[in-house]
């Protein structure tokens, strides 16, 4: 990416809408955008002040109208990108967005690539790589607990954080540093102490990081949940239910639902992923068989299952399988059907599974669906630290390396070791910190980071 290049893109979604912005950033998109702009007042964009206000008409290159439109102008450094920033507001039409940035590329500009804009705005020094990634989560945010939690990413609360722990961990560094100057004072016991101390309280605030950030992680992806069972428990009713949204077919007539069907659902500000499968059960239909395979993968791989059991049957030798696939897993067991006779020993479920939480409910009638609610917020709080999210996670490996560089200065510290040691394993720990707000990162990490945006943004 050239930073003296001008860039230029559509910012808003393709569609008929009011209003569709093409955004251009660079040293000439104030005068790309004069060469097209014609002012109502006559004024040159060249100009205006910064974030001035223009409106007229835009014209193609042999003088045609292409539209209207409010012009607003942007310059270094009060932008986002911190570069000279045009924004030509039409109307929303695809064919009149398409043929103002097309004009703008034929005047020189270039089409930005994805996430461009935001990428410019953290190579400027705008926002460092936390805030950056940020932006993305704003745009992604599936509740309002996302939101809010990546609004505080954006608005540096994050970074502020991050700069606390390698000011802790350079306070360390500048106390053994002092030790190592002067040799001729002894190391005594009270240094050693305060050392372990700071490191203490560093380690602290990284892990109280690994906590959050798993929760950013459960708040922007959602939880995988699965609902479980045998036909005819009631799996798609409690779908439709719960997303309030009749996605899954319901009938009496065992093996309906033949293919998982995923809805988002937010529960009290948490998402989740919630998966509706094939019934399990015994079957010689072929199409059927491959639902219920996909069923049992997807319950492996589950970070929770509603595994529901039929209150108005006895248990029998398909539950069975249920009992198998939820064994050692987080789940939670719903007796369905509330409304109707009981003639399942529930006693008995319960014995064979002590430790999960089990719950009567009758999605007719809603009853126990509050306390269903309630449970799974109170089981999202229990295994979120759990959650296999670490892996695929780039803050998160980068905290653990921080984690794994502080225990390790910890570990030499008490060793009673010489004192440079120390510090070697403390700057490990500060180079990873480095890497997380973005001063000292590969091209080719920042450009994967970028790639996931949005053309325009």
């Amino acid at each position: 990416m050239k930073q003296d290049e001008t860039i230029s893109a559509i910012s808003t979604a393709i569609g008929a809408a009011g209003i569709g912005i093409i955004r251009m950033s660079g040293i000439n998109s104030i005068e790309i955008a004069d060469k097209i702009f014609k002012a109502i007042d006559g004024k040159m964009l060249k100009t205006i002040t910064n974030k001035g206000i223009s409106f007229g008409k835009i014209f193609d290159s042999e003088g045609n109208i292409i539209d209207e439109a409010i012009v607003l102008v942007m310059r270094s450094p009060n932008s986002y990108t911190k570069e000279d920033v045009v924004e030509l507001q039409c109307h929303g039409s695809a064919l009149v967005l398409r043929k103002v940035l097309l004009r703008t590329l034929d005047l020189g500009a270039r089409l930005a690539e994805r996430g461009e804009f935001t990428k410019r705005a953290f190579l400027n020094g705008r926002l460092d790589l936390s805030q950056a990634q940020a932006v993305l989560d704003v745009i992604q945010a599936k509740t309002d607990e996302a939101l809010k939690m990546a609004e505080n990413k954006l608005n540096g609360i994050v970074k502020n954080e991050i700069f606390k722990v390698k000011h802790k961990i350079l306070d360390i560094i500048t106390h053994i540093e002092a030790i190592i100057d002067f040799p001729e004072d002894d190391i005594d016991d009270v240094s050693r102490e305060n050392i372990e101390q700071g490191i203490n309280d560093a380690l602290n605030e990284v892990n109280k990081f690994l906590k959050y950030e798993t929760k950013d992680k459960i708040l922007k992806e959602g939880i995988e949940t699965v609902i479980l069972g045998k036909p005819n428990v009631g799996k798609s009713s409690l779908l439709n239910f719960l997303s309030k949204n009749d996605k899954a077919i319901v009938t009496n007539i065992p093996g309906t639902t033949r293919d998982l069907i995923e809805e988002i659902v937010n529960i009290e500000g948490i998402p989740l992923k919630i998966i509706d499968t094939a019934g399990i059960h015994n079957s010689s239909n072929e199409i059927e068989n491959i639902g219920i395979n996909k069923s049992i993968d997807c319950a492996k791989k589950a970070d929770l299952i509603l595994a529901l059991f039929d209150g108005s049957r006895i248990l029998d030798a398909e539950d069975e399988k249920i009992f198998n696939l939820i064994q050692g897993n987080n789940a939670m067991i719903l007796i369905t059907k509330s409304d109707l006779p009981k003639m399942l020993n529930v006693e008995e479920l319960q014995k064979q599974f002590p430790k999960l939480k089990l719950i009567s409910i009758s999605v007719k009638n809603q009853n126990g669906i509050s306390e269903l609610q309630k449970s799974i917020l109170e089981m999202i709080e229990n295994f979120s630290d759990e959650l296999n999210y670490i892996k695929s996670a780039r803050e998160l490996e980068i905290l653990k390396r921080v984690k794994q560089n502080l225990e390790q200065a910890k570990e030499t510290a008490k060793l009673d070791a010489e004192i440079d040691l120390i510090s070697i394993d403390l700057r490990y720990a500060l180079q990873a910190l480095d890497t997380l707000t973005g001063e000292s990162v590969d091209e080719e990490i920042i450009n994967e980071i970028f790639s996931k945006f949005c053309v325009g943004k």
